[in-house]
């Protein structure tokens, strides 16, 4: 495994759902060590500054530490345990599988559960069970008490039970949370490379947390860092399973370049400066977007006087379930197209990106 590899594996194996990042973060923080200044704000992301040859302009490149998960909301008499999402969760996907509960005691296994389809009249099997309605066995029985033996308490984190693995295709990773530890690690190898090129600006590699619940990291980094342009690294979707057609995002793809999402309307000279080091590095790209949802961009852009920003990110299979597919591949382009992008970023380059 090497070096890119063993960094996703820590990251995403890493626990950390909205709010309750610290295992993420400090992983994070072990890798950035030596490579940046490292900091946090105050409502817990880590920003790590490396300055270039010049102090301007501040490039931020900014990847969220979150992942899916949920929140114990209440623990029945019977010790099944109900929840809370943090994050969008589609309720065919979180059902049936395995969770587990982090306690102050340390992590609890339990499955989603539902009734068996035995037992389901005609109507409910073609409903899609709404999560609110789910819960989670941890093994509870009569007279065997789960607070007291396994420590949960209400407002205790969950996340899918899921371990990084290298499928048979050694390209393709499987993995809970690469949405968007993905980015998180590509935050990383950027700072690792810039220490042996030469980069005419500032770069600012920030982990942002709670991205998943209305993107609050997000504000709080810009505000701190105070950016003059911004690259928001996060995941595309890729559509090269059954049922999609025609679409350009998909394995081997190279990285998105979203043109749009329900927050962000990128900055048009950036993205067309973007597609150019591309292309003139031979590094496959596709143009994406989201029409629904967005990513920490629609908050970083509005800040303060604004900040000319975009989104890349490599196509992602099954994002927002137990279990996604990265290539990597689309990993390895997706760096060096932002290392030769932050070596574009000079003074003059990021002034003429909003010039009238």
């Amino acid at each position: 495994m090497d070096f890119s590899a063993q960094l996703l594996k820590d990251l995403t194996n890493a626990n950390g759902t909205s709010g309750h990042e610290d295992a993420a973060t400090e992983v994070m923080a072990s890798y950035m060590k030596g490579l940046a200044e490292v900091e946090y704000d105050r409502l817990g992301s880590i920003i790590g500054t490396k300055k270039g040859t010049s102090d301007q302009p501040r490039v931020l490149i900014d990847g969220h530490l979150d992942e899916i998960g949920f929140m114990v909301r209440e623990i029945t008499s019977g010790g099944f345990i109900k929840f809370l999402p943090l994050g969008g969760w589609w309720g065919h996907v979180a059902l049936g599988q395995r969770m587990r509960i982090i306690t102050r005691k340390g992590p609890v296994l339990g499955i989603v559960g539902s009734k068996p389809p035995h037992l389901l009249k005609e109507e409910e099997r073609k409903k899609v069970l709404d999560v609110a309605d789910m819960f989670i066995d941890v093994g509870g029985m009569e007279k065997y008490d789960v607070k007291k033996n396994l420590g949960i308490r209400v407002g205790d984190p969950i996340v899918p039970d899921s371990e990084f693995t290298i499928m048979n295709n050694k390209q393709v990773y499987l993995a809970k949370a690469i949405d968007n530890r993905v980015a998180c690690a590509l935050v990383v190898e950027t700072l690792r490379r810039l220490q042996r090129i030469k980069h005419p600006n500032t770069v600012i590699g920030a982990g942002s947390v709670q991205e998943e619940v209305g993107l609050r990291g997000a504000a709080t980094v810009a505000h701190v860092t105070n950016p003059d342009v911004a690259i928001c690294l996060d995941v595309g979707i890729a559509l090269d399973i059954p049922g999609e057609k025609d679409r350009p995002e998909k394995f081997g793809a190279g990285p998105a370049i979203l043109i749009y999402d329900s927050g962000l309307i990128p900055n048009v000279r950036l993205r067309e400066l973007i597609m150019e080091t591309a292309e003139a590095h031979k590094i496959p790209y596709h143009l994406s977007y989201f029409e629904r949802g967005s990513g920490d961009g629609a908050r970083i852009h509005m800040t303060r006087a604004g900040v000319p920003s975009i989104y890349i990110g490599p196509p992602v299979r099954y994002i927002h379930s137990h279990n996604s597919l990265l290539y990597r591949k689309d990993y390895d382009h997706t760096l060096n197209l932002v290392v030769e992008v932050v070596k574009r970023l000079d003074k003059k380059t990021v002034t003429s990106l909003t010039a009238r």
